[in-house]
């Protein structure tokens, strides 16, 4: 069995391939890939929770579309750079 990091790398790895079963590629652009992509991944789904959160505080609103679209509440504008300035304090 491999160890917990390596497994992780071995599964980004060997998922790229399967899902994109004619890449082919040396070490420094497999490392590329994987890093940007790992960061990609991380970032939409760290994005997705905050956009969750400040739809359900109504600071945003969620327009029907496909996909959704964000803008901000401006009945509540008020209240959201006060929650911006509390949080920076």
């Amino acid at each position: 069995m491999c160890q917990p990091t390596a497994c992780d790398v071995i599964r980004q790895v060997l998922g790229y391939f399967l899902r994109y079963p004619d890449a082919s590629d040396s070490l420094e652009g497999i490392t590329h890939w994987r890093l940007a992509e790992e960061r990609i991944h991380r970032a939409v789904e760290e994005t997705r929770t905050a956009l969750e959160w400040l739809v359900e505080e109504e600071f945003l609103a969620e327009e029907p579309a496909t996909p959704p679209i964000y803008r901000l509440n401006r009945d509540v504008q008020e209240r959201a750079a006060k929650f911006l300035s509390e949080a920076d304090s």
